[in-house]
Parts: C-alpha cells; structure tokens; sequence
C-alpha cells in the first residue's frame, strides 16, 4: 500500500473560502486559526481544491498555469509583516461575506504590484538573494511571468490572437518582449515568490500540527495558460496553434448532449518520447506543495472522450485509450511513492480501477451518491473497502443540507430509513456514518460541519455564475464545535497518534 493505512478524517476548505479581510480567503492568520481548529478537533488531513491562477470564471479547475500560484491568496498582512506595503495603504482592505472577484483582484493586485515595487526598490539584500534564488531555480518561472505579462499587454486576449511571432515563440521575439516588459515579468516573478514562500510556511505550521495537506490536480489544462503556449508540441494543436481535438465527456444520465469541456488533448505519443518529463515536473512541484493529491478525472489516463474542436456538443466523440500505467511507472521511477487519489466518480469501466487498484490509489466515495439502486450501490457504506475516501459531499455537491431538501418526500424517507433518525438530525448522521466508514480516510466539506443550506453551496456544474465565491463566517471556527467534531472523531478511530 502507498499510503498510510491508519484511518484518517479531515476537512475540505478552499483557502479562498476562509473568513478575513482582503475580499477573500488567504494563507494569513485565519488560515492559521483553521489549522489549529482542525488539531483541536482531531483532524489529520485539509483537504483544498487546485491553488493556480484562475482565469475566466473564478474556477480553480480552469489555471492560467498548471505550475503557478493564484496571488490572490497571498497574505497582505504578511507583506505588510515585511515592509512591501505599509500598514496605512491596507487599511481600507474590505472584508466581504462573499468573494467578489472582479473587485478583489483590483484592490489586491494593486497592492501587490506596490509591493513589488517598493521590494525592488527598497527590500534588504537578503531578500532580494532569497528571490533571485527562488528564481533561478523555478523552471517554469520565467515563460509563466512573460505569459501573463503579454497577457496584460495585450489586454486579456488568448495567445493564439497576439501577434504571429510571439504567439508561436519565435527565438528572437522571446528575448526581445522579455526586455520589453521586463518591470511586469519581476511583478508576476514577485507574486509567485511571495505566494510560494506563505505556502510554505502555512503547510510546515501545518505538518507541524500533525496535519497533511490533501492537493488537488485537474487532468487537463486550460488552452489559454503558459502551459500549451510554451509546449504546443505536447498538445494536439494545428499549424495554427488551435486544438484538433478537445476534452469532455459523453452523454449520460445527466446530460443527453455528455460535457465539452474544451480543454486540448495531450499528444500523449510524444509525451512518452520524451520520458513524460512534463507530467513528472508537475507532480513533482505538486508534491513539494502538497503531503497528498487528488486527481481529477483519473479515468482519462486509462482511457479519454476525444472530441473533434468543431463540435459544438459531446454528443460526437469517441474513447481514445490514454498512457495507462506507462505514465505512472515513470513518475514512480522518478518520483517514488506517489501518494494519489485517484477521483473516480461516474461510469468507471474494469480497466479503470485495475489501473487505480495497481497501484495502490485510493478511490472516492460520495454518500450523496448512496441511496438510491438499492443495497447494491457502491457508495454505500456498506460496501466500502479501505483504500477509499469516504465524503458526505464534494465541491460540485450541494450541501448536504441543501440535498436531503431537495429530495422528494419518499427519496428523504429511504435516506431516514438507513439512520432511524429524525430529519433534523440528517446532516450529523452522514457525517457521522462518513467517519464511522471502513474506508481509511473520510473528508467533510466545512459547509457540512456548520449545517449550512444551499446558500453555501460552492460550484453548481453547468453554471456559468456565482460559483467558487463562498466564505466561512467568521465565528465557524469555534471550541464548541471543535469538541463536537473531536468526540465523533474518537468514536470512530480516526484520532491521530
């Protein structure tokens, strides 16, 4: 087994859905408070969705960069702890129920880009060693801190439409728009020094506390990041630079015309030629972020819905197998243990969890998922086994709360028939049967521990809107609910130590 076989519970929290000033959630002192929050209620694991640089639509499943930070969540306190800004220039910092992206971002990276400067211009010797360190030994640095600065430049349009020349990485314009944009290249290299550096520092308070931190890795990436300008030949693009064939998949239960996600396919041929260096780069800079990771959509390795880029539906793709365990013999090789878990909702087919299964991946299950097609149905209890990780609910889930609502009447009274419980009791009893599971590990999602309604929902599949913006309150945190949590935590096993 790659992974510990003691029974662990934690809780899931995005960090921008911590409670704080700066519009939304950062590695400051709230996420502090929530580590000690999570040790006091005898939790060993947070589990947190991908932390890279959101583009269109806030998703943290959608990143300019599969390597970078989001510099939204860097502390503005710490700066200000290190004299970038000064104490006077925060003071107006808002302090919003929900995150209100558009407006965040315009106050933050504001701030930050003070702070940039007046580090250039002011910081200590020390410092600025510290960051040329950090610098020249980030690979994917520099081609990060030019993409978004051409970004800027050429106001928030996609690669493909800025000039021919850059947009195809010719080797004269990438040293020439490098000295170009030179002063905003240093602020991007900035934000990810201070980014990385608060990380750190969190996970190590974490670790510290005997708490390992659950990452999350989206299979894909976005067309629109550093990471298909700067490696087309990884990705099936044409002669143009556009995608062939995009990710997705088909039409089921839920939706008659499947999903097209959009996102370019890997030229998973010439990943494997070149010994799938960029995979083993970013897992190996995911694990030096995270203790363990999740990945989204793991079923892709094994096989992916391959969708022609004209198609304006799912409806017309086709299976296309994917490097299966060749990938994951070479991250291994490189890497050792690969600490993994493996997303594996859905239509799984056999060969799917043969792959997990090989190497030892704990898979998913959802309670939300478990009461319906009878005794049969994996997710129940019941019929867990150990190398998974049980949740009541996930990001794309409503709140538990918000679910047992949303049932109709003889729906609610299956689910109340498993627990002999009354209704007002529904949400503590999934937890409670999450925790009491045979699975090693079992994850709650905050909003289930404060009861909330649909209201606290985070993402709705499918919406375009208002996903991704929900905050903890800022008294969520508290001793009451920390020993309550800690006593079923006991019941159950899941103690650490």
């Amino acid at each position: 087994m790659l992974m510990s076989r003691k029974r662990k519970s934690g809780i899931l929290l995005h960090p921008s859905s911590l409670p704080g000033p700066g519009g939304i959630g950062s590695f400051g002192e709230e996420a502090r408070h929530f580590i000690e929050f999570l040790h006091k209620s005898g939790q060993s694991l947070w589990q947190i969705l991908p932390l890279g640089p959101t583009a269109y639509g806030n998703s943290p499943y959608s990143c300019y960069s599969a390597f970078a930070g989001n510099p939204l969540l860097i502390s503005l306190e710490s700066i200000v702890g290190e004299g970038d800004l000064l104490p006077q220039e925060v003071s107006s910092v808002p302090h919003n129920d929900r995150v209100d992206f558009g407006a965040t971002e315009i106050y933050k990276m504001g701030l930050l880009r003070q702070a940039a400067t007046r580090f250039f211009v002011e910081g200590s010797q020390k410092r600025k060693e510290e960051f040329w360190h950090f610098c020249d030994t980030t690979f994917w640095l520099h081609d990060y801190a030019l993409f978004m600065s051409l970004k800027d430049h050429f106001t928030g349009k996609s690669w493909k439409d800025w000039p021919d020349p850059i947009a195809r990485r010719e080797p004269a314009e990438l040293p020439a728009w490098s000295e170009k944009l030179g002063p905003a290249i240093g602020e991007q290299k900035y934000f990810q020094w201070q980014f990385f550096r608060q990380w750190r520092q969190l996970k190590s308070y974490a670790n510290v506390l005997e708490i390992s931190i659950v990452g999350d890795m989206p299979i894909f990436v976005a067309y629109d990041s550093a990471d298909v300008w700067a490696n087309p030949h990884l990705f099936h693009l044409d002669e143009k630079g556009g995608p062939i064939v995009v990710a997705g998949v088909p039409p089921d239960y839920f939706s008659k015309t499947g999903q097209l996600w959009g996102n370019p396919l890997y030229n998973w041929d010439r990943m494997a030629e070149e010994g799938y260096g960029w995979w083993i780069a970013r897992m190996r800079n995911d694990l030096s972020l995270y203790d363990m990771v999740r990945i989204d959509h793991f079923r892709g390795f094994e096989a992916f819905w391959e969708i022609p880029s004209w198609e304006k539906t799912a409806i017309n793709g086709r299976w296309t197998k994917g490097p299966g365990e060749d990938l994951f013999h070479a991250m291994r090789n490189a890497l050792g243990n690969l600490p993994i878990i493996a997303e594996d909702l859905g239509v799984i087919t056999s060969e799917v969890e043969a792959l997990r299964d090989k190497f030892g991946f704990p898979g998913m299950k959802i309670l939300q998922f478990a009461f319906s097609s009878g005794p049969d149905n994996p997710y129940l209890p019941h019929n867990h086994v150990r190398s998974c990780v049980v949740y009541t609910g996930t990001h794309d889930n409503d709140t538990t709360s918000g679910w047992f609502t949303g049932l109709k009447a003889k729906e609610q009274k299956t689910v109340l028939s498993y627990f002999d419980r009354d209704k007002e009791e529904i949400v503590w009893q999934m937890i409670k049967c999450a925790l009491s599971s045979v699975a090693d590990y079992s994850i709650i999602p905050m909003q289930d521990l404060l009861e909330l309604p649909s209201t606290g929902r985070m993402n709705v599949p499918g919406v375009a809107g208002g996903n991704w913006s929900w905050r903890c309150p800022d008294d969520a945190f508290t001793a009451k609910l920390a020993n309550k949590l800690a006593r079923a935590t006991e019941i159950y096993g899941r103690l650490p130590g």
